[in-house]
């Protein structure tokens, strides 16, 4: 599976952001996430959603103000960024997962990975 992710940007802080990832081939059977990577550090998860229930899964620094959704007739993944600050500044990655474990937070379980989206938050 190819992913790639979009939607990125310059955004003041409080501001709201909408990624894309949209993927080469159908999703449906894949469960979905999102991870960051900060300048010096180390990869790390911010939203899953189960591949048919919808069922979502949050780091405890982006719940209620991030949403991850998907649309499995268009084969993409959504992440809906809201209340932004400067601590989410960010390459944003898409990635697809066929373990039951993908809600861990670990990225171990992810495969297909997207170029990735930059996101920055100005103060």
């Amino acid at each position: 599976v190819q992913l790639q992710a979009s939607g990125g940007g310059l955004v003041q802080a409080g501001g709201s952001l909408r990624l894309s990832c949209a993927a080469s081939t159908r999703i449906h059977n894949y469960h979905m996430g999102w991870f960051r990577q900060a300048p010096g550090k180390e990869r790390e998860f911010v939203a899953a959603i189960h591949r048919s229930d919808g069922a979502t899964y949050y780091s405890d620094s982006v719940k209620g103000r991030f949403t991850i959704s998907r649309s499995n007739i268009k084969n993409t993944v959504y992440l809906q960024m809201s209340s932004l600050k400067p601590g989410d500044t960010a390459i944003y990655y898409c990635a697809t997962s066929s373990n039951v474990q993908y809600y861990s937070g670990s990225d171990s379980f992810y495969k297909s990975w997207g170029q990735g989206t930059l996101v920055t938050v100005s103060s």
